[in-house]
C-alpha cells in the first residue's frame, strides 16, 4: 500500500510541476530575473505552497501515526552550519543557472527537455561526487 501511495504522490506532485509551470526552465529562470524581465508569476505557486504546507504541517504535528500507519519522524538538528549554508547557496547557485532543481529536472526529464539531460547527469554526478567525499571523510 505504501509503495502505491508514494506513486500516486509522486505522480500529483509531478503533474503539479508542468501544471505550475515549475518544470520549465524558461519560467524559472523568468521568476529568478528580478532585474530583467521578472515574471512574478511562480510567486503564487510559491504562495500557495507554502500555505498548503503550513497547514499540513500544522495537522501532522498533532497526530503521532502517518495515515499509512508508520510513525511520524521528525528532524531533530536545527542548528545553522557551514555545511548547511554552502549546500544551499550551491543549490540556489545551480537553479539559477540552470533553472531546474531536482524534483522539476525529473519531470522535465520524462517532457522530453533536452536541457533536463545535462542538468539530470550533473546532478548524478554531483551526488557520486558527494558519496565518495563523504566515505573518505568519514575514515579519518
Amino acid at each position: 500500500m505504501t509503495v502505491w501511495f508514494a506513486l500516486l504522490t509522486g505522480l500529483v506532485f509531478g503533474i503539479g510541476l508542468i501544471v505550475s509551470g515549475m518544470a520549465d526552465p524558461g519560467k524559472v529562470l523568468g521568476f529568478l530575473d528580478l532585474a530583467g524581465a521578472w515574471d512574478p508569476s511562480l510567486a503564487f505557486v510559491m504562495a500557495g505552497a507554502v500555505l498548503v504546507g503550513t497547514l499540513a504541517f500544522a495537522l501532522a504535528r498533532r497526530r503521532s501515526r502517518a495515515w499509512l500507519g508508520q510513525a511520524m519522524q521528525w528532524p531533530t538538528a536545527s542548528a545553522i552550519t557551514p555545511r548547511l549554508v554552502l549546500g544551499s547557496a550551491a543549490f540556489g547557485v545551480g537553479w539559477g543557472l540552470a533553472g531546474f532543481c531536482p524534483g522539476p529536472a525529473l519531470v522535465a526529464l520524462g517532457a522530453g527537455y533536452a536541457k533536463a539531460w545535462g542538468f539530470v547527469g550533473a546532478m548524478l554526478a554531483g551526488m557520486a561526487l558527494f558519496e565518495v567525499a563523504e566515505r573518505i571523510r568519514c575514515r579519518r
